[in-house]
């Protein structure tokens, strides 16, 4: 990167416009998850909770045993307690049912579980989600849309928003060129030199 030392960071606005641009790119559909797992990597010491290692982004639910992209534990803990789910398509009922199926068949202690969508959610969908919470003996379910997600988790963690930049950009170069491709990885390096060198 070519920036100037000392200068400030990206303010939180033009962090999530930068990781949005991204998004919009060809081939993109790994690059949430990766978004998500470095926000919550970026917050870990503050939460007192750990991303479990991600699995390849091919790889069927059934196979690896896990629920979700991306499961979060609690630190000296080996449990997920928060799965998140992305999803490049809006969620549908039939997605919060297979989610409480994996849960229960796999036997996993979920206490939350989050999908992040690249689109919006319907209003009926988000309540069904809503009523799994009794039904399931205490499971919150939650629909979030990803780019939202970012800004909110931004501007509640002001103080991280390099740290979860610089994790998102270790995310990206280290994924297997099978799942973010190299014209990918560099577009993420020009658009990020582009904001920092744009002050």
């Amino acid at each position: 990167m070519n920036r100037v030392p000392n200068a400030l960071p990206l303010s939180c606005d033009d962090t999530v416009n930068l990781i949005e641009q991204h998004l919009c790119c060809k081939g993109s559909s790994r690059l949430p998850v990766l978004a998500v797992a470095a926000a919550y990597k970026a917050a870990k010491n503050g939460l007192d909770e750990r991303v479990v290692k991600l699995t390849i982004h091919n790889a069927p639910s059934g196979q690896t045993r896990v629920v979700g992209d991306i499961q979060i534990t609690l630190l000296g803990n080996v449990k997920a307690v928060t799965v998140c789910e992305m999803k490049n398509k809006a969620v549908q009922r039939g997605d919060i049912d297979r989610a409480l199926q994996k849960i229960v068949v796999q036997g996993k202690h979920v206490q939350n579980y989050i999908f992040i969508s690249t689109e919006p959610v319907a209003e009926d969908v988000r309540e069904y989600a809503r009523s799994k919470y009794d039904e399931t003996g205490g499971v919150e379910i939650a629909i979030l849309d990803c780019i939202g997600f970012l800004r909110h988790f931004l501007h509640l963690f002001h103080r991280l928003r390099k740290d979860f930049l610089d994790q998102y950009q270790v995310f990206v170069l280290r994924e297997a060129d099978s799942a973010v491709s190299q014209a990918l990885k560099e577009a993420f390096l020009a658009l990020r030199q582009a904001a920092e060198s744009a002050d």
